[in-house]
């Protein structure tokens, strides 16, 4: 029998117990107040109930892995106890999965790991989704929930978050992803919890706007209502004073909509560029009001200096008054006009190391730049050792590991550094004990990141908390914002268990019907993994297996081989030559290819290419190649669309399909043709001439210019740039 240790169970932590041992629960618990304790002691319950089984506890980050791997050491007296990452190579994660008995991953490893079928579900007796907020959508834990439940034989799925959403929609949508039937909700207000709540101070500092930051603000603002005022008139917004970020994108997604459903009318491609241009200000406005003066100096070049060339971004640099705003803005940069925020933001912290030197800081700012600029001026001042946390994103050589993540938590925790600067990243799960301070940059309009950050301080003592707004901007309307959500969602929460409804469970005849499927099989090529169609074919009943193929996508049979795009992706490969390649080679791999054509766009307004060459190619690749061409809407049609392909073929064929990774070997006539047609201007009309004409590779080879042009369509400026190509002596590069 596995014991816990070094850590008494409260008496609402083995109330939640009780009903997690019984039903896929979602506990809903404020920060601090031990979630991943109550996934421990639930692992610990079922692994002595099932011996032989194994528990699966997923996170999103590797951090938060690596903390929740050690707690599992220190708290219980399993040994076998492993990390899986996406560092660790998937054979090596196979031979771990057997000899453990808790896995602590991130959900994409186990994702792969289960398309392959490296890892076998039906021995987890639970599963812990820990951040279970994010099982939204097409977020990997709604896709492995899925698979766990049609596959376990011991099933229990426990769903761990602070902040489940501000709204009934999105908390059902959740519990639906993970197939909960019981909710444990408690508040800081409830009764068996309060006294383990630490004491937060929060102090909300209220800042005024300098004059020449005003003037930048009021030219934005002149340019933004300019052209919320040419969309009202188009009848696309009612109004040009309360129109947010999210209401301009919803009207730039509505318009391109129309256009992707065929309607060519000019004052809609008007007004997507209008509703572009409207963004940008938008965010401009963002910038200056909530991060300072650099901040939108560096936004700007981007705009006026950059490469984007589109009609919106000419169109803003000829508008008077958002240049007019950039003209201003360079002025006060070189007059070092901060944002107020700034400076009060040093003054706090140089009164606080003042008063404690051991305190630990943590400021949230997110902004990347932003936060980069804070680090590299608090560590100027006296007493301050302040390091930049953010994610893995490369940008401005800003990116860290997770590696240098995990390192730098150990060392602030350690007093290594007492402040940290954090974007988004330092907001979820992280346990870092004693941060004496946190202090919000600007508020945040989502109640989950609010409540997030604020779980950063008073998790073991009480903690303080300050927030820097700037009146009359959109900082207070964010504060306001995450505030009535978080009240909504404290609401919701007092009766959830009465009010939500759990819906779509899948019947036995949905199971059955399911295993039937199972025995068809498709070979993926591995760069599919994130496309999304390789899940959907694994939810439909489908075995994938993924290997790295040189032709074609997917592998549906001996004779079908499948290269899938985009609808994008099939415009960008006509510009950049690659179809005719991938197409060729699919034509000579295949008995039965097959090009699936993905999307709902309007394929003739994705990019600037002449709609004759599209058409050309689509001609081509049915005509000249013999290649079916089959349009889908989306990912699943385009998956349901290769299981009804394979159930047909493997019908009639033996069900070991086998596949090739390599092409298969070409004929003497086929090779001859591919030399001929490496030359320049040959294509396989112009080879299959010259080689009739000449009969061998090398007597093409060795005629002359002029004796090459009595083969029609074949002129004299040809003739000579091959024979230039084949006597030019090669220069090697690095000489």
């Amino acid at each position: 029998m596995h014991k816990i240790k070094d850590f008494e169970p409260r008496l609402y932590q083995q109330t939640i117990l009780d009903t997690c041992s019984r039903e896929n629960t979602l506990v809903v618990l404020p920060t601090g107040l031990g979630k991943t304790k109550i996934g421990i002691l639930t692992a610990v319950q079922r692994l002595n109930k099932y011996p032989n089984t194994k528990i699966l506890f997923l996170t999103p980050t590797k951090p938060l892995a690596s903390q929740i791997c050690q707690e599992f050491k220190d708290s219980t007296d399993i040994q076998e106890i492993n990390l899986f990452t996406g560092e660790v190579p998937p054979k090596k994660r196979q031979e771990l999965w057997k000899n453990s008995k808790i896995i602590i991953s991130t959900p994409q490893g186990v994702e792969n790991d289960i398309i392959n079928d490296s890892i076998n579900l039906k021995e987890v007796s639970l599963l812990v989704v820990d951040e279970a907020h994010r099982a939204v959508k097409d977020y990997s834990y709604t896709w492995v929930a899925k698979q766990y439940h049609k596959k376990s034989n011991y099933e229990r799925i426990v769903g761990l978050t602070a902040s489940p959403g501000s709204d009934l929609e999105t908390i059902t949508e959740v519990c639906n992803n993970l197939f909960i039937k019981e909710i444990e909700a408690r508040t800081e207000e409830d009764q068996d919890v309060k006294e383990y709540v630490q004491d937060i101070n929060i102090d909300w500092i209220k800042i005024d706007l300098p004059e020449e930051i005003k003037e930048i603000k009021k030219y934005l603002e002149t340019s933004l209502k300019s052209k919320l005022e040419q969309l009202k008139k188009f009848g696309y917004t009612r109004s040009t004073s309360e129109v947010s970020k999210k209401d301009l994108l919803s009207i730039q997604g509505s318009l391109q909509g129309q256009i992707a459903r065929g309607e060519k009318d000019f004052q809609i491609f008007q007004a997507v560029s209008i509703s572009a241009e409207a963004i940008k200000i938008n965010h401009a406005i963002e910038l200056l009001e909530t991060q300072g003066v650099k901040s939108i100096c560096n936004y700007f070049k981007t705009i006026f200096e950059g490469v984007d060339k589109s009609k919106a971004v000419k169109n803003l640099i000829q508008d008077i008054n958002f240049k007019s705003a950039y003209m201003k803005s360079k002025t006060a940069l070189e007059k070092n006009i901060l944002h107020p925020k700034e400076i009060k933001l040093f003054e706090i912290v140089k009164d606080e190391i003042k008063n404690n030197k051991d305190i630990k800081i943590i400021i949230f700012n997110q902004y990347r730049d932003s936060a980069s600029e804070i680090e590299k001026k608090l560590n100027k001042l006296e007493g301050i050792s302040a390091k930049l946390f953010v994610g893995q994103a490369k940008k401005n050589g800003t990116g860290l590991t997770q590696k240098e993540q995990i390192r730098i938590i150990n060392d602030f925790e350690n007093s290594i550094y007492n402040c940290l600067i954090s974007t988004s990243i330092g907001e979820e799960g992280l346990d870092i004990p004693k941060v004496d301070l946190v202090i919000f940059y600007e508020p945040v309009p989502s109640a989950i990141r609010s409540i997030q950050r604020k779980g950063r301080t008073a998790r073991h003592s009480a903690g303080r908390l300050i927030i820097l707004m700037t009146k009359n901007t959109r900082d207070e309307a964010y504060h306001w914002t995450a505030f009535h959500k978080e009240k909504r969602m404290h609401s919701l929460l007092s009766d959830l268990k009465n009010r939500i409804k759990i819906t779509n469970q899948p019947t036995l005849k949905d199971y059955i019907e399911e295993k039937k499927e199972s025995e068809l099989i498709v070979y993926a090529d591995n760069r599919e993994g994130a496309s999304g169609v390789i899940k959907h074919l694994n939810e439909i009943g489908m075995t994938v297996r993924t290997r790295t193929l040189t032709t074609a996508d997917f592998v549906l049979s001996k004779r079908v081989g499948v290269e899938r795009k985009t609808k994008r992706d099939f415009i960008d490969s006509i510009i950049d030559k690659r179809l005719l390649h991938q197409i060729k080679d699919l034509r000579e791999n295949f008995e039965r290819p097959l090009l699936i054509l993905e999307g709902e766009e309007d394929i003739y307004s994705l990019r600037n290419i002449h709609p004759n060459a599209i058409r050309g190619m689509l001609a081509t690749i049915a005509v000249s190649y013999g290649i079916p061409i089959i349009q889908t809407k989306n990912l699943q049609e385009t998956a349901e669309i290769m299981k009804a392909i394979a159930h047909r073929e493997q019908n009639y064929e033996e069900k070991d399909i086998g596949v090739r990774t390599e092409k298969k070997p070409m004929t003497t006539r086929e090779q001859q043709e591919f030399i001929i047609e490496s030359l320049p201007n040959i294509g396989p009309s112009l080879s299959k001439a010259l080689l009739k004409e000449f009969k061998t590779v090398r007597k093409i080879i060795n005629t002359e210019p002029e004796k090459l042009t009595k083969i029609n369509q074949l002129g004299e400026k040809k003739a000579n740039e091959i024979n230039r190509i084949l006597d030019e002596i090669y220069e090697d590069e690095n000489v």
